[in-house]
This record gives C-alpha cells, structure tokens and sequence, in this order.
C-alpha cells in the first residue's frame, strides 16, 4: 500500500465530472481523504434532463442517492450550498441546510482542504431578455425539469377537459434554443404527449391539440454541430410535425407568450428557456480569473490563479490548444477532465509529483435524440474536421449507453448491469410515463 500524507480533497459539484473524480479517488483513497459538496442529496446525469422533464426517466427511480453512492465508493459526502471561499483559511463556507418547508436541519459549516476542485456546472443563459427568468422554465436542474412536467401533465388534462365540453384550443408549447436540449426535449415530448394521452385522456388528439415550436436564432439548429446531422435531425423532427423557426431572436417573454426582435407575438401555455448556459455568478466573488459567462479561467493544467484551486466542466474555461479555443460545454469534456485531475488529485494524496503533461481534450464526436426509437451523431471528432455519421436505431442505441457508461464509471460495470436489467424487467409493470 502506497504511504499516504494527510491530504484533504474536496470536490464542490457531484455532476457528472465532480461524481466521477469523487468516486474514482475514494475508491483509492477512501473518506478521509476524499469529501464531495453537492447541495442536492441525489444525483441526475444532467444530459437526460429533458426526458425528466418529459416524464419518461423518473428521478426518483433513477436518480442515484449521493450518501449511498458515498459509502459504496469510499468518499465523504457533505450536503449544502456553497456560500463563499476563504482561501487564505483554506476552506469552503457552506450556508445552513434546510427543508422544502424552510426547517432548518443543519448550520453554515466550513469545510477544509488541502486541494479543491470546483465542479459546480452551468446554468441557463437568458441573456438580459425581458420577462425570461419570471416566465420560462429553464432545463437546468432536476426541480426546474420535474417543475416543467407536473405543468404539462396539468396542461394536458385541461385540454382534454376543454375538449370534452366543446371549448377546447391548442396547447402550445415554446422552447427557445435550438441546441441538443432544445431539440431532445421537442422529440421527447412529442412521444410522450401520446403517451400521456394514452393514459385515459380520450379526447385528446395529442398531434393536433399539442403545438411544438422550437426557435432558433442561428441560421440552422445545432449550429455548433456538423450540418449534415442538423439536417437529419431538423428532417425528422418536421415529420414528426414540430414548427422549427431559425433566426428568429426572443425579444421579450410573458405570462402568455413572447415576441420577437420584429414584434411578432407567439402564444405560449409554456415556454421552455434552452438557449445558452453561464457559470453561476457566486464564482466572481472568490477572486479568482473569470470570463464573461462566470466561468473560472483555468490553465492547460486545469489550474485556477491559485495552485490549491482546480476547475472542471461547465463551470471552467479551459483551454483546447488543438483547436485554437477553448474546451466546449459538454459531458465527454468533463469526463475526461475527471480523468485527467484523477492522476494530478492522487498525486497530492500520496505527495509526490503530478503527472506533469497538460491536459487534452479528444473530441469524440455527438450524439443526439430525436425519439425513443432513433438518433443521429457523428462520431469521431466532429469539431476537427472529421466524423463518422450515424443515424436512426444504432445512433439511438449508442445515445443510451452514453448514460450507461456514466453510470459504470460511478458505481462499477455489475451494478449498472442489474440496474439495466432492472429497469427493463420494471418496464413492464410501469406506464410508460410518469403519471404522478
């Protein structure tokens, strides 16, 4: 067993980054060297939000208990928000935890460490627009995603009622970004409107009576993706009778719909807000290197202004040196940035020498949903030039296991398996969406 020196890391976010290094070093290292502060007390793959939201993943079947994944895996976990940074003092300020109902179960706290990393993510974007913070639901949490689908549900009776009494009109449904989110979530909800109509809503026609528009202001959707997957996945999703509107520019949002840049008016019985993201602003208050969307800059080592501090993910602005920018805003970035302060993390726990080579970041390519029972991706580099298309079941197919895999890296390969297996034997005792 390789000596060991009292080094304390602490890992601030338990998203799919700041999970994976948590539970990777605990494994190793175990809880008294190993602590993850996350605010919530569960955790969700963040880039199945959108089926969340649609009521077809339910969290909390799915979602994966972060005390049990903390005594499994080796780690301490500490449940609070983070309040402030003493840098100096070397410790984490956490704000009191308390209930839904305001009851208060534990103080502000302050947690040490030796080495922190900052894993805290992203969150929606509304860019200063009038009235979009108030009155569109943003895909950024697993509230704001269970928020969006207790509204749906509520929404759908309601037509159906109207509908039954002769007085009904259309559902109409804004989602504004014409990103993956954008576009996953209109796929997802188009099936799962005909599924929740399945469920006793008799007069509800879920292709007619459920309007779906996704707005974009770029000239096409998925505008940072190769254009050939834009246009399958545009392709498939006007067949399945989704109005997709390109340059347009939300000017405004209100309780019952928004304009445009040219005062056009669209109705809307709920906006869904997936246009951009940005760090959260209590990162410019800890005196460190920020950007203009809070992200914390870092060096090609993943390093902060100060060597103590690390950042991954959403939240980091690390550079790509292959690409002339910076490392984008996605899952397979964080993993591997996991990865990579894995070894840098384990160093310090043992006291020698990092590994010294910058880090690297190797585009492998993207995958997107548009259904239950297809996809389209290219693979293989995408951003560099270089890809491999793929499309329909086999996209589809690789898509899940992209979820699959995030969970072997957490929990080990047998528990995801007899997960899987679960979940498929449950499949056919369970409605096909969430009801409740």
């Amino acid at each position: 067993m390789p000596s060991r020196i009292d080094h304390k890391v602490v890992i601030v976010g338990g998203g799919a980054g700041g999970l994976e290094l948590a539970s990777r070093l605990g494994r190793r290292y175990g809880p008294g060297h190993v602590t993850l502060i996350d605010k919530n007390l569960f955790h969700i793959w963040k880039p199945s939000l959108h089926e969340v939201a649609a009521g077809t993943l339910d969290i909390h079947k799915e979602g994966l208990s972060y005390a049990m994944l903390a005594k499994n895996c080796g780690f301490t976990f500490v449940a609070g928000e983070v309040r402030g940074l003493d840098r100096a003092g070397q410790s984490v300020e956490l704000g009191p935890l308390t209930s839904e109902h305001g009851e208060q179960f534990a103080p502000s706290r302050r947690v040490r460490y030796d080495s922190l990393v900052l894993a805290v993510g992203s969150k929606s974007n509304f860019f200063g627009t009038p009235g979009a913070a108030g009155h569109a639901i943003a895909l950024d949490s697993t509230t704001e995603a269970e928020r969006f689908r207790l509204k749906l549900l509520r929404a759908l009776h309601l037509v159906n009622i109207a509908k039954e009494a002769g007085t009904s009109r259309p559902l109409n449904i804004v989602i504004v970004g014409g990103g993956a989110t954008g576009v996953e979530l209109a796929a997802e909800l188009r099936e799962a409107c005909a599924n929740i109509a399945s469920y006793g809503l008799t007069s509800l026609e879920p292709q007619s009576d459920v309007r779906i528009r996704l707005m974009e202001g770029a000239p096409r959707i998925l505008a940072p993706l190769p254009e050939k997957l834009a246009k399958a996945a545009h392709t498939r999703l006007a067949a399945r009778g989704i109005d997709i509107m390109t340059n347009v520019r939300v000017a405004s949002v209100g309780v019952d719909g928004l304009k445009d840049s040219a005062g056009t008016f669209y109705p809307a019985d709920i906006c869904v807000w997936a246009a951009g993201i940005e760090a959260p602003a209590l990162l410019k208050s800890f005196g460190l290197a920020t950007n203009h969307l809070n992200q914390l800059v870092v060096n090609a080592f993943l390093c902060t202004d100060d060597s103590r501090v690390f950042a991954l993910g959403d939240c980091a602005q690390a550079p790509w040196a292959a690409q002339s920018k910076s490392v984008p805003a996605r899952a397979q970035a964080a993993h591997q940035q996991a990865s990579y302060l894995y070894k840098e993390m384990a160093a310090r726990v043992l006291g020698r020498p990092g590994p010294g080579r910058p880090f690297e970041y190797r585009d492998r390519g993207s995958l997107v949903s548009v259904g239950r029972a297809e996809g389209v991706g290219s693979l293989m580099g995408v951003l560099s030039g270089k890809g491999l298309f793929v499309e329909g079941q086999l996209a589809r197919t690789m898509y899940m296991s992209l979820h699959l895999m995030h969970h072997q890296a957490v929990i080990g390969t047998l528990p995801t398996m007899l997960g899987a297996f679960g979940r498929l034997l449950l499949k056919r005792s369970a409605p096909r969406v969430k009801l409740h």
